[in-house]
């Protein structure tokens, strides 16, 4: 089996799980903006990653263009964002976002997975600041008591830094990859 993993990052965390993929299964690792349907038709695995970034995921238009050449490969997608992925409300959300964005036949085919990242509030643009802002001052308003421990911690460390990262989450994808067929998971 050939792989290779295209990704998207913004600020750095979807590419480390792009990075540790890449190493896990020995392949090529490529941002997807530089990526064209000739090279990709020579992989039998495609793996994109991207930034989740208010219910989207960055990259993702560029594979949906890509995706009529290379339908027959065995196409998975992970995402990389603050919610916890343990939780299933939050794969429920994330999954609900992307069927809004992917056209039917391409999510019914992509094999998907959800990891966490980190966030570091010095690199965020604008737009972003901005938006984490409005994000924690609806919290502070719900009353910190009335927050669940996700929202407590978004809020506890709003403005540093924090890494979620963890290496040892890639391993279902990486036995999914290896997997001889499409529609195994």
């Amino acid at each position: 089996m050939k792989y290779i993993v295209t990704y998207s990052s913004k600020y750095g965390s979807t590419k480390k799980y792009a990075q540790w993929i890449a190493e896990e299964l020995s392949c090529d690792m490529e941002e997807i903006k530089k990526i064209d349907v000739k090279t990709l038709r020579t992989y039998d695995v495609v793996i994109h990653g991207g930034g989740l970034y208010a219910g989207g995921l960055s990259g993702i238009k560029r594979l949906i263009k890509l995706y009529p050449s290379i339908s027959d490969k065995k196409v998975i997608v992970f995402s990389c964002g603050l919610a916890n992925p343990e939780s299933q409300k939050n794969i429920e959300h994330i999954e609900h976002a992307l069927s809004k964005v992917i056209p039917p036949e391409m999510y019914q085919s992509i094999l998907q997975f959800h990891f966490r990242g980190g966030i570091d509030y010095s690199k965020l643009g604008f737009v972003h600041k901005a938006m984490m802002w409005m994000l924690c001052r609806t919290m502070r308003k719900k009353g910190y008591d009335h927050l669940n421990a996700e929202d407590k911690l978004m809020l506890d460390t709003y403005g540093k830094q924090i890494d979620f990262s963890d290496k040892t989450t890639i391993t279902p994808l990486i036995n999914c990859a290896k997997q001889n067929s499409q529609l195994e998971s």
